[in-house]
């Protein structure tokens, strides 16, 4: 059976695209190395129309597919099992950019574009396409879509899912769905875009999205500010909602320890204010130009030093100095990744409620594991923080990952579920947290879930073992 189907793929893509032997670790393995797959083959289409032959081509066979954009995930969704029987299918030649309407603000783009190029070909029109994330070199726009990625901007713009007006994509029998729609109002039945978006392939390849686009602001500022605590960080959140309005694109959270991990790992990235307790970062997108954007920033932090609640303040000068501010946020991962190996959380908690979180759930740990260090920042403008764990000084990280991860997890989770949030802000569920998932969710939605991949995928053939 595997050769007809090999021997069918190579006659839709081509054989030089039908890859069964070398090292093909950089599609079996995800970027965390932590899940290490076999595929069949791994086949890279050229089109929408190669997509849908090689979907129906696997279902006369009965043979699994799973889709890869970037493989920059963080769950474990877009990697092949172990078995040796799935089609990886890497969407990467699918990188186009079709289109770009000014006067509609929108742009075509295909699958396989990495978030970038979108980012540069709305820039060279004199647009911006908002959607911004550490991984934003290398990860795809159709990875973007089927995990509703976040990023820093999600306060100002919103998630991927926002920031798409319509989808083209193949269906689990191999049949496109046309619906590259550029509207922004169409209510003619169910919103089939919707559905997809966020899906992680298990319901639908997406092959190409109309995204939507925004005027570039004219000017953009950024400032570090240093709290004594996270209490005082969610009022200055309120504070820069009262005093920048939508200006406001981005509100960042880092912990004292997240920042002295960068300091130890990247001495040479400076961090202009003392080490505090937590930092955040702030970022004001303004339509009026440079001099009102400064003005309305040292109104804010004014008001807060006044207010007490912030020690210290800088503003970003030039726009290196803006880019050294973003680098230190954005290197936190890598500084906790060189630190050791640690348990990741990626949640999403009303606004309200996360500094009693943070208080109660890091006293629950540090009774578990004495000495537990924790790795907490992200987006506090959206209420999603990575809140991870990292081994007690001196410890095993690896150890501490595969002995300590399920205690650690279900002490978050079930905090998480006290507080009314997520488990999954903006990484999605995979492998990762598909067995955690009917813990946290709703009995009703994970049965209305199931009802939909059955209508949608009835042999069970898309990206299988991944969400459900």
């Amino acid at each position: 059976m595997s050769t007809s189907l090999l021997d069918a793929l190579r006659s839709v893509v081509g054989a030089a695209h039908v890859l069964t032997e070398g090292d093909l670790s950089a599609w079996q393995n995800d970027w965390r190395k932590r899940w290490h797959g076999k595929a069949l083959a791994v086949v890279r289409p050229g089109s929408t129309d190669e997509v849908a032959a090689i979907v129906r081509a696997c279902a006369r066979h009965g043979v699994s597919i799973v889709p890869q954009g970037g493989n920059t995930g963080l769950v474990g969704g877009g990697v092949p099992d172990a078995s040796g029987t799935q089609v990886l299918l890497s969407l990467g030649r699918l990188n186009r950019i079709r289109e770009l309407d000014r006067a509609n603000l929108t742009l075509v783009a295909e699958a396989g574009c990495v978030l970038q190029s979108v980012q540069e070909a709305a820039d060279a029109a004199g647009l911006l396409f908002p959607l911004s994330l550490a991984a934003e070199g290398s990860c795809t726009i159709g990875g973007n879509l089927a995990t509703n990625a976040g990023g820093t901007q999600v306060v100002r713009y919103g998630n991927a899912r926002a920031l798409c007006l319509g989808l083209e994509l193949v269906t689990a029998t191999g049949e496109v769905w046309h619906g590259l729609s550029g509207l922004r109002k169409d209510n003619t039945g169910y919103d089939l875009r919707d559905l997809f978006v966020g899906s992680e392939g298990t319901l639908g390849i997406i092959t190409a999205a109309t995204l939507a686009l925004h005027p570039r602001p004219a000017a953009a500022m950024t400032a570090l500010a240093s709290a004594g605590s996270l209490e005082a960080c969610v009022a200055l959140l309120g504070l820069a909602h009262e005093r920048l309005g939508p200006g406001l694109t981005g509100f960042e959270v880092m912990n004292g320890f997240s920042l002295a991990l960068v300091a130890r790992h990247m001495p040479q990235l400076r961090q202009p204010l003392a080490a505090a307790s937590w930092t955040v970062l702030v970022e004001l997108s303004d339509s009026e130009g440079e001099a009102h954007a400064r003005e309305r920033f040292e109104g804010l932090f004014g008001d807060a030093l006044e207010r007490g609640l912030i020690a210290d303040a800088a503003v970003a000068e030039t726009l290196a100095q803006s880019h050294t501010m973003w680098h230190l946020r954005e290197s936190i991962p890598l500084a906790q990744a060189e630190e050791g190996l640690n348990i990741k959380h990626d949640i999403a908690l009303p606004v309200s409620r996360i500094a009693a979180f943070c208080a109660s759930t890091g006293a629950a740990l540090e009774r578990a594991v004495p000495g537990v260090r924790m790795v907490n920042f992200g987006h506090l403008g959206d209420g999603n923080l990575h809140y991870n764990a990292q081994a007690p000084e001196g410890g095993d990280a690896a150890a501490f990952l595969r002995e300590r991860e399920p205690e650690i997890n279900r002490i978050v989770y079930d905090a998480v579920l006290a507080h009314a949030g997520s488990i999954s802000a903006e990484h999605g569920i995979g492998v990762l947290k598909r067995d955690e998932l009917p813990h946290y969710k709703d009995p009703t939605a994970l049965a209305l879930m199931r009802a939909v991949k059955r209508a949608l995928d009835p042999q069970g053939l898309l990206n299988p073992g991944r969400v459900l």
